[in-house]
């Protein structure tokens, strides 16, 4: 988690910091063949140097970014988890439960799709 400890730092509200450190910390040990990573000031995972998902803090939640393609497969799950979206991002309010199930289906998504990529973002 060293990778993101700087970004951590500067989440003033200790609640906020604690679960956005508690949502990596899943990630990393979940899939532990991804790379943990800043890059455009956000934490984010890759795998043989390709985007898988970013995350993001705000003052209301937190944002998991799985690019479009990755937010579309999983629209309505997203939608059934009660969480708002974007159709590049979906939001997780920080007093709402994270569907780690519906996460790791999205990351399991994102590697298998990406597997043969050789560019960072998904063209």
């Amino acid at each position: 988690m060293e990778a993101f400890e700087e970004y951590l730092s500067k989440i003033e509200n200790e609640v906020h910091r604690s679960r956005m450190r508690e949502v990596l910390t899943w990630v990393k040990d979940t899939f532990p063949i991804l790379a943990p990573k800043i890059a455009w000031n956000q934490p984010m995972f890759t795998d043989h140097g390709t985007f898988i998902i970013g995350f993001s803090a705000a003052k209301g939640q937190f944002a998991d970014s799985p690019e479009p393609q990755g937010t579309a497969a999983f629209s309505d799950d997203i939608a059934k988890a009660g969480y708002s979206q974007t159709s590049n991002l979906f939001r997780i309010k920080w007093d709402e439960p994270v569907d780690f199930p519906l996460l790791e289906r999205i990351i399991r998504y994102k590697i298998e799709d990406k597997k043969d990529r050789t560019t960072f973002w998904r063209k």
